[in-house]
């Protein structure tokens, strides 16, 4: 990393994947910088309180500033009094983890989540992350409402990653990508099995606004052994009418009425 900004960005967002806090050394090897010039930084965001140390020469946290500026913006935008509600009775209908994430030009991130597995084995991932595309239900979801030329630019934006990664079943390469979309189009949602990560499955399905503009996804995740294929096929009407509900009812949400959220790829100067 290079720029001022860019460091920035990336001390934030490897704070932000570390709750419990990351020493200087560390941070500088992530970010591939100097040890000094990451101390500078760290010190200006301290100084204005993104980041906090809790004890001389110890590790660097991210305080609740951006915490409280992100719950503000999601409560202001309408998702947290419109969706929460309708996530809440989708995972209590369907006793398993599920989430809501929200197209931003080209990345798809997670914004909602309710738990609804009540004992046993559980799936509960963190939060405040962006889909895989290529690897999650979620990235399949928003995938199958585009073209297969702008669904393999934005996979290859983002790039397959590791295999080591994710699941057995992960899709290594556009062919096999572009046979799992084939089938996900024709059912109307997506459906990952060990894909993601090894002993669990998920689903999801694409959430349309009132025009017809897609907006986000909406998933199911759940322990292998639990979550079986026939269970997600006798899920997917639930989780379809569960899309259509919550994406017509945000149609109002300024969030998810911004323009550039139509579905499509940005395209990125090369």
């Amino acid at each position: 990393m290079s720029s001022v900004m860019e460091r920035t960005l990336g001390i934030l967002e490897a704070l932000a994947a570390n709750a419990e806090g990351l020493p200087l050394g560390a941070l500088a090897e992530r970010l591939n910088m100097p040890p000094s010039a990451a101390h500078r930084l760290l010190t200006d965001l301290c100084r204005y309180g993104y980041v906090r140390q809790p004890r001389d020469n110890g590790d660097y946290m991210l305080s609740t500033k951006l915490v409280a500026m992100a719950l503000s913006f999601l409560n202001d935008s309408g998702m947290v009094d419109v969706v929460q509600p309708l996530l809440d009775q989708l995972a209590e209908a369907t006793e398993e983890f599920v989430q809501v994430a929200i197209i931003d030009g080209e990345r798809l991130s997670w914004v909602a989540r309710a738990q609804g597995c009540r004992r046993g084995l559980r799936y509960d991932p963190p939060s405040g992350s962006d889909a895989h595309l290529s690897c999650s239900a979620s990235g399949h979801a928003w995938l199958l409402t585009l073209s297969d030329a702008d669904a393999l630019t934005l996979v290859a934006r983002q790039s397959f990653g590791q295999p080591s990664e994710f699941g057995p079943n992960a899709p290594t390469t556009p062919a096999a990508l572009m046979d799992m979309l084939k089938v996900a189009r024709k059912r109307g949602y997506s459906v990952c099995e060990e894909v993601y990560a090894p002993g669990l499955n998920t689903m999801a399905a694409p959430m349309r606004r009132s025009d017809g503009v897609v907006t986000g996804t909406i998933s199911i995740a759940g322990p292998s052994v639990r979550l079986t294929a026939e269970k997600m096929n006798e899920l997917g009407p639930v989780l379809l009418a569960a899309a259509r509900e919550i994406g017509v009812a945000c149609s109002a949400s300024p969030l998810l009425g911004m323009t550039q959220m139509t579905g499509a790829p940005v395209r990125l100067a090369s």
